[in-house]
């Protein structure tokens, strides 16, 4: 037997009267154009004068600390060396040189006579 059922169907246009921010709230607002993270950084290490390492793109690393920048480039200013001026579309990446100091000092792989 087979009874006769109403499909049940709400108007659209009425869900979108009752909700209307709904349809804002799935749209994600566009991002700035500039963060100014970048600019923050070298200016927290420029201040600071923090011994940094610049990673160059063919693998070259440049030991020295950021003097000024622009938006292109960098100046690195660096001891017993000349100073340079670097692309930034030349750099790999950058990190601080004590990082590199505290890599160094842990081992990375224990030998049997040390302690863990």
């Amino acid at each position: 037997m087979m009874s006769n059922r109403k499909l049940i169907r709400p108007n659209l246009s009425e869900l979108k009267e009752k909700h209307p921010a709904a349809r804002s709230a799935r749209r994600k607002p566009v991002p700035p154009e500039q963060t100014n993270a970048e600019a923050f950084y070298y200016l927290k290490q420029m201040n600071t004068r923090t011994p940094m390492v610049v990673v160059l793109r063919d693998g070259e690393e440049l030991h020295g600390v950021i003097e000024w920048y622009d938006r292109n480039c960098i100046k690195v200013n660096r001891e017993e060396a000349p100073n340079l001026l670097v692309m930034k579309h030349q750099v790999k990446y950058m990190y601080k040189a004590e990082e590199l100091r505290e890599a160094a000092d842990v081992p990375l792989i224990q030998t049997e006579d040390e302690p863990a």
